[in-house]
């Protein structure tokens, strides 16, 4: 069983036995292996603490038993493990902002959400601590051809405009073509929600429209990053990993226009893993990672 799996499993248990005693200990018992290695594995792979997410969990399945009028919220707190009802009160409200009381007068309407889907990535071990595997390699110089936009990560609309975009480029690529392709996200402005994108390949396209551009991307030292699944649904789990390797790695970001680069093998298979490149300043310990 790998760790995807495991921490996949592990989801399944805690949802099942949300209304009995968990602990890292008992959970890890589970699995059999030691709680130090899947407190930290766990912690890497959701990018919180097993505890944060039991009672995350907890809350979110208080919210089916509200809705039963005939429970009372010192029942529910009882039942799942909160103690006593002014515990459970005070963490529902820094989850949800609200008092579990309005959802029963009816004021507010909140819905559970499934147990989240792990991102699949495979892991690295530096010094007893776990970070997503990463390589420390160069992105070398490229010339890329391709249509260019803007998005602002702040409006709901931004994933669909990147696809549209995407599929856009993709009409007018002749279907010979393989290789290749790159999303390069630039910050706009510093800590801006605005980011420039351009989505190219490493060929000559002549196309005569005006967000068609031609763009030499200078070679850059990164951290290199594998995932399996759309960049698009997985954003908290990036950012969260990134910070994790800054961290533990000890690096640091490099001053650069561009943020991100994400790379697909096959411009004609998106669906597939694929690599993340940040760039990183080049250090003189980086030979020893």
């Amino acid at each position: 069983m790998d760790h995807n799996e495991v921490i996949e499993r592990a989801l399944i248990h805690i949802e099942g036995h949300l209304q009995q005693s968990l602990t890292v200990e008992t959970v890890a018992n589970t699995f059999n292996m030691s709680k130090y290695y899947f407190h930290r594995l766990f912690s890497a792979m959701m990018s919180c603490s097993l505890n944060q997410y039991i009672l995350s969990r907890r809350l979110n399945a208080s919210l089916t038993f509200i809705q039963n009028k005939n429970r009372s919220l010192t029942d529910i707190a009882y039942q799942l493990n909160f103690g006593t009802q002014a515990s459970f009160t005070r963490a529902f409200k820094r989850q949800y902002g609200v008092a579990p009381s309005s959802l029963k007068t009816g004021l507010t309407t909140l819905s559970p959400v499934p147990i989240p889907t792990v991102v699949k990535r495979p892991i690295k071990n530096i010094n007893g601590d776990i970070v997503t595997d990463f390589t420390l390699t160069e992105f070398k110089e490229t010339r890329i051809s391709g249509i260019a936009f803007e998005v602002n990560l702040a409006n709901d609309d931004y994933k669909e405009k990147i696809r549209a975009h995407s599929e856009m480029l993709l009409s007018h690529i002749d279907e010979t073509i393989h290789g290749p392709c790159y999303v390069i996200y630039s910050n706009c402005q510093p800590d801006s929600t605005r980011f420039k994108v351009l989505f190219g390949i490493p060929s000559s396209t002549e196309i005569d429209k005006p967000y068609f551009f031609t763009v030499d991307v200078p070679q850059i030292f990164c951290a290199r990053f594998n995932y399996c699944g759309e960049i698009l649904d997985i954003g908290d789990v990036l950012k969260s990993d990134y910070a994790r390797f800054l961290k533990i790695s000890r690096q640091e970001t490099a001053e650069t226009d561009i943020e991100l680069i994400q790379a697909f093998d096959d411009v004609h298979h998106l669906d597939s893993t694929y690599h993340i490149y940040a760039p990183i300043k080049k250090l003189p310990t980086d030979s020893d990672l």
